[in-house]
């Protein structure tokens, strides 16, 4: 049986589960997962490994994680936007997840377009399963909704998060990929570098602290990052975008920051292996989110670029 391999692509409504979906099928967290709405901010890219055994052939399956679909009235709305349509430039596969426990409104519309002008081949997953409880037939509206809608390849009702359905993803995914090489090495599962996921979980602590605007107002920069063999040292700053929440963030005399610090280095050092020493700043950065350049300058991947330009030469 030839080996398989194929880029897959997540794709549904902000808090749909895709980033839970995303650590479920890779057995590691490559992404933060909160109860606020579009917690994903960009792409995130998980690679599972699957060995070949009877009735299976070997493959490499490299899922894309993208932020919820939304209409985006912001230069980050746009951005994340923006992330999803690269995302599914090229997959192989998509997967539309659905939160089987929410009623649809008309903007489960979009969702549905996107998959339709994507032309690519397409799974619909009913999530959150577990939520039903022994109200399984609420399901069935919901497959009949969406198939009236598009000619999905696979329907295969799901939960994330308690990890039903998943076996029977995982064969089905396998099956719809084309032959193809080993994308990345087998001990890779991720590309995002390891001071970027640690920006993610400092924010992810932000998200489950605050309420209301401030988790939507906040990103997290890693300024220092100095990985030593039993400790690691690492400053970030957190940006808002108006005073009022800066305050809100550190706290009456400090002990909102200190919490989210707490609660983000337990996190790091889970993820890095070391002992780690974490400083947090506050900063305000006005309207940050309509800023074009500013959203930019946030992207892992223009950071990257920056990090490897400013590195002395030997």
């Amino acid at each position: 049986m030839s080996f398989r391999s194929g880029f897959v692509c997540i794709l549904g409504r902000p808090n749909a589960g895709k980033s839970t979906l995303l650590n479920a099928l890779a057995g590691e967290k490559l992404a933060i997962v909160s109860p606020k709405p579009q917690t994903t901010r960009t792409r995130v890219l998980g690679v599972i490994h699957v060995l070949k055994k009877k009735g299976r052939s070997g493959a490499q399956v490299v899922l894309l994680d993208t932020p919820g679909v939304h209409r985006a009235e912001t230069s980050l709305g746009r951005k994340m936007m923006g992330d999803v349509r690269e995302a599914m430039n090229g997959c192989d596969l998509v997967l539309m997840i659905v939160d089987a426990a929410r009623k649809s409104d008309p903007s489960d519309q979009l969702l549905v377009s996107l998959v339709k002008q994507s032309k690519t081949p397409a799974f619909l997953l009913p999530n959150k399963i577990d939520l039903l409880g022994a109200e399984k037939h609420k399901l069935l509206p919901i497959i009949e909704q969406y198939s009236k809608q598009h000619e999905f390849k696979e329907i295969i009702p799901i939960s994330a998060r308690k990890k039903e359905g998943l076996d029977v993803l995982l064969d089905k995914m396998i099956a719809a990929l084309p032959e193809g090489p080993r994308y990345f090495p087998e001990d890779q599962i991720t590309d995002q570098p390891a001071r970027f996921m640690v920006a993610e979980l400092i924010r992810e602590q932000v998200l489950m602290a605050t309420t209301e605007e401030v988790p939507h107002s906040v990103t997290v920069v890693v300024e220092q990052f100095e990985e030593g063999e039993k400790l690691t040292r690492i400053a970030a700053a957190i940006f808002c975008e108006r005073e009022s929440q800066k305050g809100i963030l550190i706290g009456r005399q400090g002990q909102m920051l200190k919490k989210v610090g707490t609660a983000a280095r337990l996190e790091i050092e889970r993820m890095l292996g070391t002992k780690v020493f974490l400083e947090l700043f506050v900063k305000v950065q006005a309207k940050w989110r309509d800023s074009r350049a500013f959203v930019e300058e946030m992207d892992w991947r223009r950071q990257l670029e920056h990090l490897v330009t400013a590195e002395p030469r030997s």
